[in-house]
């Protein structure tokens, strides 16, 4: 019965969280360790909310979305739910390009053109053999992530003193301030939340004992999301006890450089590899993501690989024409501020109706966790938000 929640959690160890994780740690060290501690616990809250959603309706949140709004606010819905889906695919191609020309030394249009055909692989693969093969291949790659991010720290452990230090939260001026809102901010993707709503909808909700369903999903969501966790705060600690103090560190190329000239080649390797891993798990969920929003909310139904074609252009063609890598993916971040909370209200709304939910519908506590979550995830994209536009962030 698990499953669906290891591919969800692919989204939270995407190239932007490697980004983030990467920075936070070379710059503050140990300080941020509690944000990603914060995060992962909302995260889990909200997968759960998803997942649980699809099981007791039988449809997926843009599904129900769609049934609900009028026609013209559903189409507004659907156009920021595609950027969203457009923005993430955008930092997934940009991040295995990078893992491409780490390892092989590619150009990065090359590079995005080869992550977007081998994602239509994988999606043929969901698209001929179904749910559970495509499961065990995403939670394969995640397997590859995990590997490759946390052995660095085998060979440069991190300090346990500091470690426990940085579970106290508190901040060390308004950089880190901003670094903390934009590591939460990026953590609940809103097509993560889309998602899980379908594929636990599709595995579990033709089962009959919904109570037991429930019982597994909440297994499959603590497991999936502590791997999740687990290897952002490696590459957080990673980074601590590598990359302070380094120049050009606040790019994944710069990291990558500083990591082979702290610990090897080999583990170098295995760094790039994690990231065209995490490259192509997570740019394979999102094209199907886009299907599930797509066909949810405007019943519109296009081949996955045709959808996977169109939405590759624009990455490619950002490479092709030389912007910076590391620019895309903040810009892509900045996109998905929007989005989150047009995800995750109407999922904690939702959840807490009996008649959608019935007798699943959420306690009292679980709903007053719930609401605070999002005004939590809402307050932080807003001032990552904000602090993007007016030039803070720089």
């Amino acid at each position: 019965m698990l499953g669906p929640a290891f591919v969800a959690a692919v989204a939270y160890v995407d190239p932007g969280n490697v980004a983030a994780n990467l920075t936070s740690g070379a710059t503050f060290g140990y300080l941020l360790v509690w944000v990603l501690v914060a995060a992962n616990a909302v995260a889990v809250l909200v997968q759960y909310q998803s997942a649980k959603l699809g099981i007791v309706t039988g449809r997926s949140l843009p599904e129900l979305l769609g049934e609900r709004l009028s026609p013209w606010p559903r189409r507004v819905f659907w156009v920021q739910a595609e950027l969203v889906a457009l923005a993430t695919d955008l930092a997934e191609v940009v991040g295995g390009a990078i893992a491409l020309q780490l390892l092989f030394g590619l150009p990065l249009p090359v590079g995005g053109l080869i992550v977007g055909l081998v994602s239509m692989g994988v999606l043929v693969v969901q698209t001929r053999h179904g749910q559970r093969p495509f499961e065990r291949i995403v939670v394969g790659m995640l397997a590859v992530i995990t590997l490759g991010f946390l052995t660095g720290l085998v060979i440069s452990p991190p300090d346990a003193g500091g470690v426990l230090g940085g579970l106290v939260p508190h901040f060390a001026g308004p950089q880190s301030v901003l670094l903390a809102a934009s590591m939460l901010g990026a953590t609940v993707m809103p097509h993560a939340v889309y998602v899980h709503s379908a594929l636990s909808r599709d595995r579990h909700h033709a089962r009959r004992d919904t109570g037991l369903v429930l019982r597994a999903t909440r297994l499959d969501v603590g497991g999936a999301l502590a791997v999740a966790g687990l290897v952002n705060i490696g590459m957080l600690l990673l980074a601590a006890s590598t990359l302070g103090g380094r120049e050009g560190t606040d790019t994944i190329p710069g990291a990558h450089a500083a990591i082979v000239s702290a610990l090897g080649p080999v583990i170098g390797v295995l760094f790039a590899i994690g990231l065209l891993a995490s490259g192509l798990a997570s740019t394979s969920v999102g094209s199907y993501a886009g299907a599930v929003i797509m066909g949810g909310l405007m019943r519109w139904r296009i081949p996955l690989l045709v959808r996977r074609a169109l939405t590759l252009i624009p990455a490619v063609v950002l490479l092709a024409v030389g912007v910076d890598p590391t620019w895309a993916l903040v810009i892509s971040q900045v996109m998905l501020s929007f989005g989150i909370p047009f995800a995750v209200i109407p999922l904690v709304g939702y959840t807490g109706r009996r008649s959608l939910m019935g007798r699943y519908r959420d306690p009292v506590l679980t709903r007053v966790l719930a609401w605070t979550a999002v005004a939590l995830i809402v307050t932080l994209n807003v001032l990552l938000l904000w602090l993007t536009v007016t030039g803070a962030a720089t």
